[in-house]
């Protein structure tokens, strides 16, 4: 797709990180935009930013868990361009802890942001791309949206999703001159993790190593040569690369290594467990919704 100067583009997560780097990099292509975020001083900054390119800027303050306010947005940009060329559906949240642990307004706060207002928003707009003689679609997913990982579950969750999504659509309106990106970073140096709401109260999950992070800068310029050459999945970092690479091409041995010391595990899991008294054993069993087994202890009365 060729991107031209007064061509429109709504871009949601707009405020920072990879959502900001790709408005920037539209901007500088000539690209109107329309930035979305929960975030106004954000907004605030990326529209200054975006000044000397010279192109129609409108910012809009949502909260995309909201559902009324996703479908809000989509009318601001129906009314105010009567649809868009680029949709970048970016805006996205993480939480970092055990799956089981998990509460469950955080698991529908993953789901709505990351997941629900982006097949609502993509939805209601898809009648004004197909209308374009070309469109693109840019999903930002993650490459855990192609290799689960621990402690992220939900996160994976709805990138796996977004994953399929996009090649849903790009199947069904491909031909047509719409085209569809699922884009898979690794990790990328934004305030993500920084934002995630951690297992335990004053915690925060710990930050990757610098050398395993790209820049949003860079996310964003192979982002806009996704839109521009149609690709169909963007996997941009050596690490995610190599973690995509190795899945696919020796599935088992990467499920064995992400068991590996399970056997020891549970060894020390038993021997905790045998150590027990027996009243804390069933309490236990009990708590996280395990039936107590046949050969436990029993307490008789004296």
């Amino acid at each position: 797709m060729r991107l031209l100067r007064g061509q429109r583009a709504l871009v949601t997560g707009a405020a920072s990180g990879i959502g900001r780097a790709i408005a920037l990099e539209l901007g500088r292509s000539g690209v109107d935009l329309m930035l979305v975020d929960v975030n106004v001083l954000g907004l605030e900054r990326v529209r200054r930013d975006l000044e000397p390119f010279g192109v129609d800027v409108a910012t809009h303050h949502a909260d995309l868990s909201e559902v009324a306010r996703v479908y809000e947005v989509a009318e601001v940009a129906l009314t105010r361009w009567a649809g868009v060329d680029v949709l970048v559906n970016n805006a996205g949240v993480t939480y970092h802890g055990p799956t089981h642990t998990m509460p469950a307004e955080e698991w529908e706060r993953l789901l709505a942001i990351n997941l629900h207002a982006k097949l609502r928003l993509t939805q209601r707009l898809l009648p004004a791309l197909l209308a374009r003689p070309e469109a693109h679609i840019l999903n930002v997913c993650s490459v855990l949206g192609l290799s689960g990982m621990p402690r992220v579950a939900a996160y994976c969750t709805t990138k796996f999703a977004m994953v399929g999504f996009s090649e849903a659509l790009r199947a069904e309106y491909g031909r047509i001159g719409l085209g569809v990106t699922a884009l898979c970073p690794g990790f990328v140096e934004t305030g993500l993790f920084a934002a995630a709401r951690p297992e335990l109260p004053g915690g925060s999950p710990k930050r990757p190593p610098s050398w395993m992070c790209v820049s949003p800068e860079r996310v964003a310029r192979r982002a806009v040569r996704a839109i521009r050459y149609n690709q169909q999945r963007v996997v941009i970092d050596p690490v995610g690369r190599w973690v995509h690479g190795f899945k696919r091409l020796a599935p088992a041995l990467f499920d064995t290594l992400l068991a590996m010391g399970r056997t020891r595990r549970i060894a020390k899991k038993h021997a905790v467990l045998s150590a027990l008294d027996p009243d804390l054993q069933r309490a236990l069993r009990a708590k996280l919704g395990l039936g107590v087994p046949t050969d436990a202890p029993q307490r008789v009365a004296a």
